[in-house]
């Protein structure tokens, strides 16, 4: 089993962990539908897609 060569201080490991925590992603909402997504990407609603605020794509209308 491989072992230091010497010891790791308490500040320097928690240094290295300091990215390690998990965080909850940024949210917005779009003031066209009041859907909640994340910024800078195409969200659907209803089954048309959106994208900052603006219809992409229309949901295909069965006959």
């Amino acid at each position: 089993m491989p072992h230091p060569k010497r010891k790791i201080s308490k500040s320097r490991r928690d240094k290295r962990r300091t990215h390690d925590k998990a965080i909850a992603p940024t949210l917005t909402t779009c003031q066209t539908t009041g859907a909640v997504h994340l910024p800078h990407r195409a969200y659907t609603v209803d089954g048309n897609v959106y994208f900052n605020g603006k219809i992409l794509i229309e949901k295909a209308v069965a006959v």
